[in-house]
């Protein structure tokens, strides 16, 4: 009897998913390994489950997201055809599948920019253990400046799109077809608006560790120059396209930022009583 009384339980706490919750941390925030690695299966399960609803819901509007997805490739192409009037560009597709894998992967990457808020809150919230519990508190501010800056990145990379993709097509002779492959395609514009997206975050994840104590002000300032000089080597690097325009679009608001958060923090720091120096002032300490 005891075994089967067991046994039910168990099929009953597989039932109503409990099993998949994450554990609380205790009340200075912090957890043990195993169940740092819960929390961490649960915000991935979340995340993912946000990311197949937004697939669903792109998939009824897929013929209107192709057209929008490929507005930035028919504009260079446009481009491209004045510059070079007897050049020709063709877009292609391999195999019968691959009209049906181009149509699921414009969802996927679709539903990936659309489900940001959710799998952003389930990044901050697997942060927020670590934080003290009166710093919880920005949370909030967290996931009003991560989405709009993420969502900035995006649509910068969206309306830059064009003019990179005009430079590379300028390399093609007028004599040659360019065959482009419209899933090698998607791809490529989705990794450029997700890198821009994400670079984006640079002053959230600084000031976030400045919150956790991770990194000072003071220490924003000492590698001030050297952060701008990677801040364009990033851009140089991580942008797939090789024009000018996209590497200065991404890696200026980066610096930008960067000197945004130095302020921030240095902001920061006063308030919990940190110097220059990077001591503790007890004089200056604010109460919450």
């Amino acid at each position: 009897m005891a075994d089967a009384s067991g046994a039910t339980a168990v099929r009953r706490r597989r039932l109503d998913l409990s099993w998949l919750r994450p554990p609380k941390p205790d009340d200075e925030g912090s957890m043990a390994l195993v169940d740092h690695l819960r929390e961490l299966r649960y915000r991935v399960i979340v995340s993912v489950i946000a990311i197949l609803v937004a697939f669903g819901i792109c998939w009824n509007w897929n013929q209107f997201l192709y057209r929008q997805v490929f507005r930035p490739y028919n504009q260079a192409i446009a481009w491209y055809v004045q510059a070079h009037p007897d050049g020709s560009v063709d877009l292609v597709t391999d195999g019968i599948a691959g009209a049906l894998m181009l149509v699921l992967k414009t969802c996927l990457y679709a539903g990936i920019i659309a489900s940001c808020p959710v799998w952003l809150y389930q990044l901050w919230a697997f942060i927020a253990p670590g934080l003290l519990a009166k710093e919880k508190k920005y949370a909030l501010a967290f996931m009003g400046s991560a989405i709009p800056l993420f969502l900035s990145g995006v649509a910068l990379a969206y309306w830059i799109a064009p003019k990179g993709f005009a430079v590379l097509l300028g390399f093609t002779p007028d004599d040659v077809t360019n065959l482009q492959d419209v899933s090698k395609f998607l791809q490529f514009l989705t990794i450029m608006l997700l890198v821009f997206g994400l670079s984006f975050l640079l002053p959230v994840v600084l000031v976030a560790l400045n919150l956790m104590g991770v990194v000072r002000a003071r220490t924003l300032s000492r590698f001030r120059i050297p952060a701008i000089f990677i801040c364009f080597v990033f851009g140089a690097v991580a942008t797939p396209s090789v024009d000018p325009f996209s590497m200065l679009a991404m890696a200026i608001p980066m610096a930008l930022m960067y000197i945004i958060s130095e302020v921030i923090c240095h902001a920061n720091d006063r308030r919990r009583g940190i110097t220059a120096d990077g001591d503790i002032d007890a004089e200056l300490v604010s109460v919450d």
